[in-house]
């Protein structure tokens, strides 16, 4: 598990979209979000599991931003981010208890 929380370290995105994706965090509820985000049914069971789906998520919305597909969509990018650290933040949680 700890080379998914590496992997996020290294993620290098705009500092406008991390600063969004920060604020927007007190706001996330797995439950409710990442049904939505990841298009399921069912949440995944363990945020290491979300973390790794989450991830192929953020890189297509990534793509889209850096090629500047008209489908692009900054709002999704950030709640995609968004459930990306609060997912990250629960995994450390996991870990160091």
């Amino acid at each position: 598990m700890q080379d998914i929380l590496t992997m996020l370290k290294q993620l290098n995105r705009p500092r406008l979209l991390i600063r969004a994706a920060r604020f927007g965090q007190k706001d996330y509820r797995r439950e409710r979000d990442l049904r939505r985000i990841l298009k399921t049914t069912a949440a995944p069971a363990g945020p290491g599991r979300a973390i790794v789906e989450l991830i192929g998520v953020e890189t297509q919305h990534e793509d889209k931003r850096k090629t500047g597909d008209a489908s692009y969509s900054i709002a999704r990018h950030i709640e995609v981010l968004i459930a990306l650290m609060a997912e990250a933040k629960f995994l450390e949680a996991r870990q160091s208890a």
